[in-house]
């Protein structure tokens, strides 16, 4: 079934009103600053608004793309077809467990920087390693989110996610509509930025070194987060803004301060990816206005005006370098959508 950009916008336009846009560019939601546009963008403010954009699209067979943050995320030049729409509900609740423990019940668009700078005064730990994650909790479980040694899978006791699985493009005739589940800590396979939803989005590299971006369902992910479960434990709250000010330094003085991508690659067993780029003499490596960062070389920055095809260059560039020189395949740590 073909997808009409007009008929879709006109049948959703009195849902949405003023949060549906025609023709937006995706470099205004992206990170890198990059991305052309999506035939049509809306901003979903609450669970429901998901789950019945979800059956609607199904029922349909209109492309859906769910996106959060975008903040490892890589729109291309061309732009998105068909829908894409940003989890924008942002609700929590904190249960306390009265033994110095609480359970954080989160929506999945809800902020890793701005929680903590609720939580800190109220003295609930936990979360202080992810100050400078600039993502969403939603998108933070995709990858199991960390850094400083730390990461979300350590304090995750169970997600609720939207499965669409059962929708599928090529069946015409009917569908499995979507449903609500609950996976439990022990079921998501979570490792070091990896969860069991990575790898069907993982962007691979084919023989000749060209980016691979993963293939796209006609609703994307099919499987969308909706809330975690988190746990929580008691600190005193001055501990907890100094431990937040000494991250967000640390941040500070080792992050580029361009515009960026974030970590390009994954640390490989063993290594660090922004050392094989450094080995590889690439740091500093420009590509039209994207260039790889002098303060860490696993990182891009966009110079100002750099399209989505000069980032993607760098990339296949830095993957081939270190390939050959270091004999390392690097595993990129982004998603690429759109038409590359």
């Amino acid at each position: 079934m073909r997808f009409h950009t007009d008929t879709a916008y006109n049948e959703l336009r009195p849902h949405f009103q003023e949060r549906i846009r025609h023709d937006e560019l995706l470099a205004r939601y992206c990170t890198f600053g990059v991305g052309g546009p999506a035939d049509i963008w809306v901003s979903l403010e609450t669970r429901e608004e998901l789950v019945d954009l979800v059956r609607y699209c199904a029922e349909r067979h209109w492309p859906l793309l769910i996106t959060g943050n975008s903040t490892n995320v890589l729109y291309a030049d061309a732009g998105v077809r068909g829908i894409v729409a940003r989890v924008a509900f942002k609700a929590y609740r904190i249960e306390d467990q009265g033994d110095g423990t609480a359970l954080l019940l989160a929506d999945a668009g809800v902020s890793w920087p701005h929680l903590l700078q609720e939580l800190a005064p109220l003295g609930w730990g936990g979360l202080a390693f992810g100050i400078g994650i600039p993502g969403t909790f939603g998108g933070g479980v995709i990858s199991n989110a960390g850094a400083h040694n730390e990461e979300l899978g350590q304090v995750l006791e169970w997600i609720e996610v939207l499965d669409a699985r059962g929708v599928r493009e090529e069946d015409e005739d009917g569908f499995t509509l979507p449903l609500t589940r609950r996976y439990q800590h022990d079921e998501l396979n979570l490792s070091y930025r990896h969860s069991r939803f990575r790898e069907e989005r993982r962007v691979r590299f084919d023989e000749r070194g060209r980016l691979i971006p993963a293939r796209r369902r006609m609703i994307d992910p099919p499987e969308i987060v909706l809330m975690l479960g988190i746990r929580l434990h008691r600190e005193d709250p001055e501990k907890l803004h100094a431990e937040i000010a000494r991250y967000k330094h640390y941040r500070q003085m080792t992050e580029p301060p361009q515009r960026h991508t974030g970590a390009i690659f994954k640390d490989p067993p063993g290594d660090q990816a922004s050392r094989l780029i450094a080995l590889a003499n690439l740091k500093g490596k420009k590509h039209g206005k994207a260039q790889i960062a002098e303060s860490n070389a696993n990182y891009i920055v966009n110079e100002g005006g750099a399209p989505a095809s000069d980032i993607a260059a760098l990339m296949v560039e830095v993957h081939q370098r270190v390939l050959d020189q270091c004999g390392v395949d690097l595993e990129l740590d982004c998603e690429l959508h759109g038409d590359w």
